[in-house]
């Protein structure tokens, strides 16, 4: 009993400095400041880390003075291939630079999130990359986290005094409806998520902008519908709420788990897409072009937006006295497959 009790037995920075015939010094600066140490010295100790197995203390890190390697990241929903494809780019970006990722869910709800940053300070995280749940168009709130956490916002714009990565919705929004117009429907839906999400309300207004381009008043053409939630049975329910007002020419959904919700919608109810209604989507998951009926889809760079956020945290997070904010927006792409029939399009389409 007292072997398995010692092989059980937690291995200690001293056992790494005796295998690796150096002090606990050197072993402490090679996991916490490996500058500082000679590059043959620090082959040796991290070959002896591997070998013992040995886990350093985070907490214990950090009051060395050393960065956590833990990067939280917050979304309004874990459920959404969206975000959970944007946390496997952010992942796949600092997993060279040996940092992880904490997973959180805000719900959408601005006091769940404030707990969760409170609690992402208490366990001294290096910096937190967030998707906000405010709908205003300000971020200043965001400047008051707690310990002077820093954050960076992702998927929303969020002023010069934060660094931040999101796509252009409103250019999005006229894409997908401006397509829609080139094939020549005029009455045309948009469905929406919840009212307060920043991205669903600028995808609106480009929708709206591309109608009146096109010489079309939206009070008139374009017939908005908001839901509750982001999902695929939210989908449907919006096609209920249209079938009770009259059916437009075409459909536009705020997120393609929208677009499938309506698809199954529009089928229960003996339409076809696209022969009787067109449909397009928004983020171009990776499931859309293997849909039913492929899915027409605006495509957002979610690998180079992961990416550039994670990066921007980790600069932002090292103190360095010459960083500057940066706000970066990137451009969203049309995606034409067959939900809208592929029988027109831009000159800036793709087609996949």
């Amino acid at each position: 009993m007292h072997d398995i009790e010692a092989s059980r037995a937690p291995v200690r920075l001293r056992d790494v400095a005796r295998l690796a015939d150096v002090s606990t010094g050197t072993v402490s600066n090679t996991i916490n400041h490996p500058e500082r140490v000679h590059p043959r010295t620090r082959v040796v100790v991290q070959d002896a880390i591997k070998q013992l197995g040995f886990v350093p203390n985070q907490q214990a890190r950090i009051l060395t003075g050393a960065s956590s390697n833990v990067i939280g990241l917050v979304v309004l929903d874990v459920e959404s291939p969206f975000y959970m494809e944007a946390a496997h780019a952010i992942e796949r970006a600092v997993r060279e630079s040996q940092h992880v990722v904490m997973l959180c869910n805000s719900e959408g709800e601005l006091d769940r999130e404030s707990e969760l940053l409170r609690m992402l300070a208490a366990q001294r995280v290096r910096g937190v990359l967030l998707a906000p749940a405010t709908p205003d168009e300000n971020a200043d709130r965001y400047l008051k986290t707690p310990s002077d956490l820093p954050v960076v916002l992702l998927d929303f714009e969020g002023g010069d005094a934060l660094c931040s990565v999101s796509v252009d919705n409103v250019a999005g929004g006229r894409l997908a409806v401006q397509h829609l117009l080139d094939l020549g429907h005029k009455r045309i839906a948009f469905i929406g998520g919840a009212p307060n999400l920043r991205q669903f309300t600028q995808r609106a207004l480009g929708a709206r902008a591309a109608m009146r381009d096109a010489g079309l008043d939206p009070n008139e053409y374009l017939i908005e519908v908001s839901v509750s939630g982001l999902g695929i049975r939210d989908g449907q329910s919006a096609v209920d709420l249209l079938l009770e007002n009259g059916m437009p020419e075409a459909i536009f959904c705020g997120n393609d788990m929208l677009a499938f919700g309506a698809y199954r919608g529009l089928v229960d109810a003996g339409y076809r897409v696209p022969d009787d209604i067109a449909l397009v989507g928004y983020d171009d998951i990776d499931f859309a072009k293997d849909w039913v009926v492929p899915l027409t889809s605006i495509r957002q760079p979610i690998d180079e937006l992961g990416h550039l956020a994670a990066q921007l945290l980790i600069e932002h997070s090292a103190n360095d006295e010459h960083h500057v904010h940066r706000q970066v927006i990137l451009p969203p792409e049309l995606v034409v497959r067959r939900s809208t029939d592929r029988r027109a399009g831009a000159a800036s389409t793709k087609h996949d």
